[in-house]
């Protein structure tokens, strides 16, 4: 598959790429197909069907709100997050669904929308929907979220698809190693080599543009997260920490030695993470990167070094980014990033990889130093689980993205002080990230059936 930079940052809203930014496009596409094929106006009834994951978390997740913004024509990337609550009232009081904006059907929420317990055989993240009109069966497809808003159809799935367009790039590669030796053989930093692989979809100056425009997305939200305060959604009254850290932080004064300068350094790398991570849980706009549940690790990382970083500069946004998106590329080649198929270690783990990655790009680390670094952000996130308290991306996510953003930072520090020579690679460590996702019990795999959410639920 050909994977763009763009493909792995995605503007969205919260609280999950694969629960609510993967659902919204289904539902959209679903509805679009219905418009294309002049359908629209004959359909009478909407069903809905969740399946496996989405089933077991939908609700906490959003889901269900995001399937039925989808048919009412909205997408991720465009939505007002603020519109969501109120139009899923009068959906709900009227009992009327405005499929794509224009047509309005009967809806029972109860009826019409099922959370069935099973999994579906390609991905644990599964949907239905169907379309019924007064001779019957108008139209039905099933689709797979099958991580970072990804989205495949059932046709797709049992083609083996992986719903992105292979296109011919001048340097591709399927794995690190493959990744070092063009960067060794053509003289190129990883950024470079990614950057030319974009022309294969846009023109230089289009790529660049863009990812200022996904930074310009990302300093919104956090922006936006120092901003609010009060109890998060959902029913576990997690509060908003960040606005009161960043006055906290404002108000410090002269420091007066090494120890308390570096944890200054943490609470501002804190602080970032949950002001995305905050905002991803109430609902918000923020970037997939490369999902929702790990949305604060790279946008964390990059703030820091955006604004500590003597001489930072917009062209470094753009290095880091694509040094970044070429380590996410290998997870979704050889891996996975969805919490329901690997745990929290293919969305977490992967974000501080793909972090540390960038770090040492902007920082002057050589290929091979990057490369090392990804692996050690990986290696020491192997077996995370994703256990989210209430179905929910509150606990233990929004502390999670703070910790592994340190921790990237910590990994780049690690590959720049040696050669760029290591034990084990990236490519080994995102191997077993696999093999260890499907050894792991599903339990642990975003259902909130084991783990913390068990253990919460017993206090």
């Amino acid at each position: 598959m050909s994977i763009s930079a763009l493909d792995l940052f995605k503007i969205g809203v919260g609280p999950s790429s694969s629960h609510t930014v993967g659902p919204m496009r289904a539902a959209f596409d679903f509805v679009s197909g219905l418009q294309a094929g002049g359908q629209l106006a004959t359909v009478q009834r909407i069903e809905v069907r969740l399946y496996g994951s989405l089933a077991a978390t939908g609700i906490g997740h959003g889901t269900d709100r995001a399937v039925l913004m989808g048919l009412m024509g909205e997408r991720p990337d465009r939505i007002d997050p603020d519109h969501i609550a109120p139009a899923i009232a009068r959906l709900q009081a009227q009992q009327s669904l405005m499929l794509a904006g224009q047509h309005a059907v009967p809806f029972v929420w109860d009826r019409d929308l099922r959370l069935l317990p099973l999994t579906l055989p390609y991905h644990p993240n599964a949907l239905r929907i169907a379309a019924h009109g007064a001779a019957g069966p108008v139209a039905e497809n099933t689709y797979y979220s099958v991580g970072g808003g990804f989205v495949v159809d059932e046709a797709q799935a049992r083609a083996g698809a992986s719903g992105l367009v292979e296109r011919p790039l001048p340097y591709g590669f399927d794995s690190g190693a493959e990744l070092l030796a063009l960067c060794r053989s053509q003289g190129l930093r990883i950024s470079q080599l990614m950057l030319a692989n974009e022309g294969a979809w846009r023109t230089e100056a289009q790529t660049r543009a863009a990812l200022q425009q996904i930074w310009q997305a990302m300093c919104d939200c956090v922006a936006r997260g120092l901003a609010q305060e009060g109890v998060l959604p959902g029913g576990l009254n997690v509060r908003r920490r960040a606005a009161a850290l960043h006055r906290s932080l404002q108000g410090r004064g002269q420091r007066s030695n090494l120890i308390s300068d570096t944890f200054a350094a943490l609470d501002w790398v804190n602080l970032f993470a949950l002001a995305v991570n905050e905002e991803n849980a109430g609902g918000g706009r923020v970037v997939t990167a490369p999902t929702n549940g790990a949305a604060g690790i790279i946008p964390a990382v990059l703030h820091y070094y955006m604004r500590f970083q003597s001489g930072a500069s917009q062209a470094d946004v753009v290095d880091f980014l694509l040094a970044a998106a070429a380590v996410g590329t290998l997870f979704k080649k050889n891996a996975s990033i969805s919490g329901a198929e690997v745990g929290c270690q293919g969305e977490v783990g992967s974000a501080c990889a793909m972090a540390a990655a960038g770090l040492t790009e902007v920082l002057g680390g050589t290929p091979e130093q990057v490369e090392n670094a990804a692996e050690i952000g990986l290696e020491h996130n192997l077996g995370l689980t994703c256990d989210p308290v209430g179905g929910l991306v509150q606990v233990p996510c929004i502390e999670r993205n703070a910790m592994a953003a340190i921790k990237a930072i910590n990994a780049a520090q690690l590959a720049l002080r040696g050669d760029g020579a290591h034990a084990i690679s990236l490519d080994q460590a995102i191997r077993t990230l696999r093999d260890t996702g499907r050894d792991m019990l599903d339990k642990y795999k975003e259902t909130s059936r084991g783990g913390l959410a068990v253990a919460f639920a017993d206090c």
